[in-house]
């Protein structure tokens, strides 16, 4: 297994380093590494003061391991991540599948220390986004965003973010039609600015709706509510456990457990939960082994109409229209 140690952060410090432990070589605003680690294209960009995208598309052809360590805690990434093979995040001792069909979207802050593993024969595509916390303020007024908790969530000394998460289809699609560009050059640039900004004015939308709880997390309980995900994710099929259950699991009250929660992921145990459901009975009527009653009762929905209802209301779309489209 290759290990890479390496740091990131909103300027372009990191570069040559990770260059280095690749024992690759930087030409223009690519990171050239040897072909026995993987094929394909890393490729940088300064977007603007205090923002960096990092846009990956590569073929692993051994193991690796990133081990990240950043020198900074002054910014926040958020890790776009559609690998189809095996890969997988560590951070606070708990692992998350990451790709395409499992968790796809990792906002981390920069004080945390994370793990990423990646098996030989994965293909990796993932666009990083490193933004400064103080550089948030900025956009969000350059965009007319209204996040009036947003001084709150980015104080290092009462928050700690870290969501690990699923992106919207409207993200998928943006970062797909990115992907069929051809990396470099003005036009590129230009795309990959524009697909920065869109990301992040959907997200901070999103988390501005989502109206966190403002506190810092300690690393017992991040690690307990972490848990909790992982708990739910591999429960997905069955019925949601009760808040006290839960509570209970993580050894906290019931209303430190549901602030907590929310702090983490954004979204109430319940909505995480559902909305986790349906992003898999989107994969199951994809598949198109299992019929629309098939899939409600294997998600144990409590009826088909139930079920539509609440595919519809997330999708935009009915299940049996959605078929239809496929």
């Amino acid at each position: 297994m290759k290990t890479i140690e390496h740091s990131y952060s909103a300027d372009l410090s990191w570069v040559q380093h990770l260059t280095e432990q690749f024992g690759g070589k930087v030409e223009g605003n690519f990171i050239n590494v040897p072909e026995d680690i993987h094929t394909g294209i890393r490729y940088f960009l300064e977007c603007e003061e205090g923002i960096v995208a990092y846009y990956v598309n590569v073929k692993y052809h051994q193991d690796v391991l990133f081990t990240q360590k950043n020198s900074r805690n002054d910014f926040i990434a958020l890790y776009y991540d559609l690998t189809e093979g095996d890969a997988s995040l560590e951070t606070n001792n708990t692992i998350f599948d990451i790709g395409r069909w499992k968790y796809n979207l990792a906002v981390i802050d920069g004080s945390l220390l994370t793990d990423f593993h990646v098996k030989s024969g994965s293909n990796t595509y993932a666009l990083c986004i490193f933004i400064k916390k103080n550089v948030l303020n900025t956009f969000v007024k350059n965009n007319t965003l209204f996040f009036p908790d947003l001084q709150k969530l980015i104080d290092p000394e009462k928050n700690t973010i870290i969501r690990i998460d699923r992106i919207a289809d409207e993200s998928y699609h943006i970062l797909n039609d990115l992907r069929k560009l051809n990396a470099g050059g003005p036009v590129f640039d230009l795309n990959l600015r524009a697909t920065v900004h869109l990301l992040m004015s959907s997200y901070i939308k999103k988390i501005a709706l989502d109206k966190f709880v403002i506190q810092t997390v300690k690393e017992t309980d991040l690690k307990k509510i972490i848990a909790i995900q992982m708990f739910l994710t591999e429960n997905i099929e069955g019925a949601f456990p009760t808040i006290a259950v839960m509570a209970k699991n993580a050894k906290m009250s019931e209303s430190k457990f549901k602030n907590l929660f929310k702090k983490v992921t954004g979204l109430t145990p319940n909505s995480f939960f559902l909305n986790n459901k349906l992003l898999l009975a989107k994969e199951l009527l994809e598949s198109r082994q299992l019929s629309i009653s098939q899939v409600s009762d294997k998600l144990h929905f409590s009826n088909n109409s139930y079920f539509s209802s609440k595919f519809k209301e997330h999708f935009g779309v009915s299940p049996k229209n959605y078929i239809k489209q496929l």
